[in-house]
């Protein structure tokens, strides 16, 4: 019944009867929560329990047990276990529980990766001779020092927005201590507007029909670091008014609460939209956009820093083909010019996503123009470029394993990591998509 239920709610299950190897079962497979019974065939589920949360202190434990006296219960939490459920349980608990613990485990593993961020990330991540980049590298580097509480920045689809807000988080808290400083991600496009309020703001225990328990918002559990709002401008404007609130009092309340808490976070806005055009048609509050336009940064389209795409191509190339363990060393001059001239109306994700296809789908050791897709290889012609009719084969053959799972990695990354629209990108089934998830390891 669980199976069934949570593999209907989108997530990958697993079951076992655990009578025997279960640990080493459940460390082999590396899920990011366990529901673990008490009472296991030929073994203690509170021994089990320790010895996961020893081996495994990253995977979060639910016991489920039928004995609801308060000893076991206390004895399970102080090892470690993330919620304790007895039998007969609500299955809306369960979700809720699990969806709690999931969150959990999402940020700390957004915090594990912010401790693998090197001294060298502005360099890296942030890398461009041209003058309009390096007066953005400026601007960033003045607001970061003065520690400046909000800031909105603006610029096309796939120019770097992002990266710009994680440097700016990087330099505000110092590398060794933005190890501990959360910098947490969330798309106000991606949420209905219901979803949004209570992910921003929490919710007060029985603020409404799902609210069991009491939840903090990310306001609160990004205190002391970042909060990136990425697509503000699809934020509606009952919301943009509760976010103006924050930011100029400084403090958050819950829904269904009445208590007003203090948020010390740096709150960083991105958008594609003009807010000024979006102003003048009352779809975006007139205080709230001078409120963050007060500090702003547009990050330039690829097309107008040309001076950055072979540095940037470089970059890529070299990343990817030690990843796919390929030698390949550069580019010719002919197909590094081709670059140059096409304007990358995706702008930095189009290239690097041109350049892993390049990588994974050719075996030499230099770029040249045959390799480039299409649209960029051929120069264009009338206003439209030349396109061939089919894909042709490269004479040294090619993997096609290894270039279905990259277009399916690149379907979740334009959707975010939405299922339901990346199988629509690739214009297959709900089903065959997660088929095709399963195949290539990419639960």
């Amino acid at each position: 019944m669980l199976s069934r239920t949570l593999e209907r709610e989108g997530y990958d299950v697993g079951t076992d009867s655990g009578r025997e190897d279960l640990v080493q079962k459940i460390l082999a497979w590396r899920p990011d929560v366990v529901l673990l019974d008490i009472n296991l065939p030929g073994q203690n589920g509170i021994e089990t329990l320790q010895i996961l949360k020893s081996d495994a202190a990253d995977i979060e434990v639910i016991m489920l047990t039928a004995d609801d006296t308060a000893e076991t219960a206390v004895k399970a939490m102080k090892i470690g276990a993330w919620d304790y459920l007895t039998k007969p349980f609500n299955m809306d608990e369960v979700k809720i529980v699990i969806g709690n613990a999931i969150e959990n485990v999402k940020l700390k593993k957004e915090l594990d990766y912010l401790r693998k961020i090197s001294a060298s990330f502005f360099e890296q991540e942030f890398i461009g001779v041209s003058k309009a980049k390096q007066e953005l590298k400026e601007k960033v580097e003045r607001m970061a020092k003065a520690h400046v509480s909000s800031i909105l920045i603006t610029g096309e689809s796939g120019v770097g927005k992002e990266v710009v807000a994680r440097n700016i988080h990087a330099m505000m808290h110092g590398t060794a201590v933005s190890s501990s400083m959360p910098f947490i991600a969330v798309n106000c496009s991606a949420l209905p507007d219901t979803l949004l309020e209570s992910e921003l703001f929490g919710y007060e225990k029985g603020a409404f029909t799902d609210a069991r328990k009491s939840k903090k918002g990310l306001f609160e559990v990004a205190a002391g670091g970042t909060l990136l709002l990425d697509e503000l401008g699809e934020m509606k404007p009952s919301l943009q008014s509760k976010l103006l609130r924050v930011l100029e009092e400084r403090v958050v309340r819950r829904i269904g609460g009445e208590e007003e808490i203090p948020v010390d976070v740096t709150v960083i806005a991105t958008t594609n939209r003009d807010l000024s055009a979006a102003v003048e048609k009352g779809e975006f509050r007139t205080d709230l956009y001078y409120r963050l336009n007060a500090f702003s940064l547009r990050v330039p389209p690829l097309r107008e820093r040309s001076e950055d795409i072979p540095i940037l191509s470089r970059h890529f190339l070299a990343s990817f083909a030690k990843e796919y363990r390929k030698s390949i060393e550069g580019f010719s001059p002919q197909a590094e010019a081709l670059l140059i001239a096409y304007k990358w109306p995706g702008n930095v994700r189009e290239l690097k996503n041109a350049i892993q296809g390049m990588v994974v789908l050719h075996e030499t050791r230099v770029i040249m123009p045959e390799h480039l897709p299409q649209e960029i290889a051929v120069p264009e012609r009338g206003g439209e470029r030349a396109r061939q009719d089919k894909f042709v084969l490269p004479e040294t053959g090619f993997s096609l394993d290894e270039f279905e799972k990259d277009l399916i990695l690149q379907a979740l990354e334009r959707a975010e990591h939405n299922k339901t629209k990346a199988a629509k990108l690739l214009k297959i089934s709900y089903d065959s998509f997660r088929y095709q998830l399963k195949k290539f390891g990419l639960e």
